[in-house]
């Protein structure tokens, strides 16, 4: 009996070693494969908050070129220019144009009003605090006189904006089409 033991025994030598060698084979390629995931997930959730926030700076800069209308800017009919340059709404400057800039498809576009709101830090152009978000490059909108408005009350404006997130990559533009009455002022300031 003694004998048959040892013959069962020497067979079955191994077996348990080789077996718990492919199980954490397996459990490391499987931790693996999670960390790698969450790394991925990671990188998502980054790129989409940057997509976000260009986005935000680009309509910040949209709503920024509705006000600039309202402030008395479009007192005259037919008072856009062919534009040939860009200039810096925070400076007070704007501009109606009667042209598109040179390719709209390429950023940021050769003409357009740059506008920087309040406390926006932009990478090379000002000092950011620590832990701010820094954005690659200003927002800016473009402003082109559409012409007479449909219902003959006043001018209808077309106002394309873009933003940029934290790298020029990332990048968001949106539109508007505006009807502003003419020789209409600021509704809330003191005249």
């Amino acid at each position: 009996m003694n004998g048959t033991f040892r013959a069962d025994r020497s067979r079955q030598r191994g077996v348990a070693l080789i077996s718990s060698i492919l199980l954490l084979l397996i459990i490391t390629i499987l931790a693996l494969s999670m960390f790698r995931a969450i790394g991925s997930e990671e990188k998502i959730a980054g790129n989409t908050r940057d997509k976000e926030r260009a986005l935000h700076a680009a309509l910040g800069a949209q709503q920024y070129g509705e006000w600039w209308l309202l402030q008395g800017n479009n007192a005259l009919v037919g008072n856009a220019i062919a534009c040939g340059a860009t200039v810096d709404a925070n400076l007070g400057a704007g501009q109606i144009c009667s042209n598109l800039p040179v390719n709209v498809t390429q950023l940021p576009w050769p003409i357009a009003t740059l506008y920087t709101p309040q406390d926006m830090g932009i990478a090379g152009l000002t000092a950011a605090l620590a832990g701010d978000y820094v954005y690659a490059l200003r927002p800016g909108f473009y402003i082109t006189d559409l012409g007479t408005a449909a219902d003959g009350l006043g001018e209808t404006y077309q106002v394309d904006a873009y933003g940029y997130g934290s790298s020029a990559n990332s990048v968001s533009v949106v539109e508007s089409v505006y009807e502003v009455a003419q020789g209409m002022g600021c509704l809330n300031c003191s005249q």
